[in-house]
């Protein structure tokens, strides 16, 4: 869904709009630590307005107002979908500022996801503006999940860290074609520069388009440069909540037609998206992202276990 959050201690460190966070899972609360913009950088974790707007900031962000069993239970009743839905017990879709969600995922065509990484690092690293957070040792609060929860003191060292707010389409307008490829983004670097002039415009208004229906919306987003329909559903379901949204890259249209589809040879993907559609219903790209994550993590593990089952061998050779 983001890019750019970074594994810091116990928690992560990342941004939320303009804010620098560092965000740590307590059990059945989630600690938060931020510093807002401010020239002074005052800790927006502490007593008073400052900490209710950081609640409200963190819960907003993290969608924890979804009501996530009610979400979960919509899901098909199959062994694929309940295997998936099992694994990722508590995973939730966050709501993206619309700006950086479509610029993030104009820069994601054809690459993987350490690349993208990359390009966000490097596009905020060189256009966004720095932001120093620590771990919130010493004294700041945490703010719940939104149902009571223990409040927990932060321990050990603090760790200092700084962070990079993902520039504007303002900023990213008036930078070149050649100052974009700089940071990785190869022939993607026109496709952006040209996208974030049209939201300079207005051209493309993309708050303005919030009142628009699902199919006026994605025919909206599939005229901006650098946008396709699985680009479209993104920007769709991450920054627009629109939850019937069901992007398919290649490891859901893998998941697809091994698990769904397993004895069809030739499903054409306009099939697959009027497959999910009605199947996975108005929670499809909540099933999708359980669908996506529970695949890559048995990859992954599947992976590990042939490197292992592989060293055992080499070192059964060797000792004969």
């Amino acid at each position: 869904q983001v890019f750019h959050w970074e594994k810091i201690d116990n928690g992560f460190c990342g941004t939320i709009d303009d804010v620098a966070v560092y965000v740590e899972q307590r059990s059945d609360a989630l600690g938060v630590h931020a510093k807002a913009a401010s020239a002074s950088s005052r800790c927006v974790g502490e007593h008073g307005q400052d900490a209710h707007a950081t609640k409200l900031l963190v819960r907003n962000y993290f969608a924890l107002d979804h009501p996530l069993a009610e979400i979960c239970a919509s899901f098909p009743d199959d062994p694929i979908m309940n295997a998936a839905r099992k694994f990722c017990r508590g995973l939730r879709i966050i709501r993206q500022s619309r700006w950086e969600c479509l610029a993030t995922f104009i820069c994601s065509s054809m690459k993987q996801i350490a690349h993208i990484r990359q390009i966000s690092r490097r596009l905020r690293e060189r256009f966004g503006d720095a932001r120093k957070i620590d771990n919130g040792a010493g004294g700041s609060r945490a703010t719940s999940t939104g149902r009571p929860a223990r409040v927990d003191e932060p321990g050990g060292e603090s760790i200092n860290h700084l962070v990079y707010t993902f520039p504007s389409a303002q900023r990213v307008a008036e930078s070149s074609e050649k100052e974009l490829r700089e940071c990785a983004l190869g022939y993607r670097a026109k496709n952006l520069l040209a996208t974030a002039r049209l939201v300079r415009s207005r051209a493309a208004d993309l708050d303005a388009w919030a009142a628009l229906s699902d199919v006026d919306l994605r025919e909206k987003l599939c005229q901006l440069p650098g946008v396709g329909a699985k680009v479209a559903n993104c920007v769709m379901l991450f920054a627009y909540e629109r939850l019937r949204a069901f992007p398919i890259d290649v490891w859901i249209e893998r998941v697809l037609r091994e698990k769904y589809f397993p004895r069809k040879r030739k499903v054409t993907r306009q099939r697959l998206r009027a497959f999910s559609e009605l199947y996975f219903g108005k929670h499809g790209g909540y099933a999708q992202q359980y669908l996506f994550h529970h695949a890559r993590a048995a990859a992954r593990s599947h992976r590990t276990a042939k490197i292992d089952d592989q060293e055992r061998r080499n070192l059964s050779a060797r000792g004969r």
